[in-house]
């Protein structure tokens, strides 16, 4: 493996560690795809770091179990801003 995929693997981690963040917000704050940011800290992550990667896959799984929270409250605060005829 390249070293700069390696560097932005843990990059990527220490990212979503700090901030909490989903894959989605990771992969806007790096420019890359949602795919890749999945890729860099499931597969790849393990075999350079194991640990930060365990860290990373508790942060990843809070968020996918909480989706489906944020997605509704996403909805409500769209049609809580549109005007009623």
């Amino acid at each position: 493996m390249k070293t700069y995929i390696e560097e932005r693997a843990v990059e990527i981690a220490n990212y979503i560690i700090e901030h909490n963040a989903t894959v989605r917000q990771a992969a806007k704050s790096f420019g890359i795809s949602k795919s890749t940011v999945h890729k860099d800290v499931t597969e790849r992550l393990t075999q350079i770091n194991p640990g930060l990667a365990a860290e990373t896959r508790k942060v990843i799984d809070v968020n996918k179990s909480e989706r489906h929270i944020r997605g509704g409250m996403a909805t409500k605060e769209k049609y809580a801003h549109q005007h009623v005829m």
